[in-house]
């Protein structure tokens, strides 16, 4: 597959999944009754497929080189995340609750730094990225050290949580990745490691 489709594929991915997210998440502040385990199941469904979308992105090679760049680690750990939230559906709660917070949180971090480096790289609403990235953050944190030991205040709090993430990744990928027709991936030939 080429780099530009893996690029597209990555991106179209990506604008699914994190729509998909922000349903969910939107489903669960709404009505945090619906948490069940077959939603747990599908939730879980949901992490893989991510993951393979985020490794799919790392191995294009997007022109900036930004939105991508910490994929392989992160698509890595949603495959495990989702094994195991669907191994784990009846614990859904407690497991996602802790494992998801921390994720957002990393996830939040590490996109303060895309932000930064894409202001360096010229892109104009840098700015989106960096707030998205730093709510995304607080609310991982928040579902991360749950204040509220209820099954209804866990839901919200993991309604919000996905919600957050769904927008980070729509904002860092629609601002940060862009697919140049005629694009050529970085080579470097002919370079000796001993000069």
């Amino acid at each position: 597959m080429g780099s530009i489709k893996l690029m597209k594929t990555a991106k179209i991915g990506y604008v699914i999944l994190s729509l998909i997210f922000c349903v969910i998440g939107v489903v669960l502040i709404m009505a945090p009754g619906a948490i069940t385990p077959v939603l747990a199941g599908t939730f879980g469904i949901l992490l893989i497929l991510f993951g393979i979308v985020r490794i799919i992105g790392y191995f294009s090679r997007d022109l900036f080189r930004l939105a991508f760049q910490y994929d392989l680690a992160f698509g890595l750990l949603l495959l495990v995340l989702g094994v195991i939230t669907i191994w784990k559906a009846e614990d859904f709660m407690i497991f996602i609750s802790i494992v998801l917070g921390i994720y957002v949180l990393a996830d939040g971090l590490l996109k303060v730094q895309i932000a930064l480096d894409s202001r360096v790289f010229g892109i104009k609403y840098w700015w989106m990225i960096l707030i998205a990235a730093v709510a995304a953050g607080i609310i991982g944190c928040i579902l991360m050290i749950r204040p509220s030991g209820s099954v209804l205040v866990l839901a919200v709090l993991l309604g919000w949580c996905l919600l957050a993430e769904g927008i980070l990744n729509l904002v860092t990928v629609l601002l940060a990745v862009r697919i140049i027709r005629h694009q050529q991936p970085d080579r470097i030939e002919n370079v000796s490691i001993y000069m």
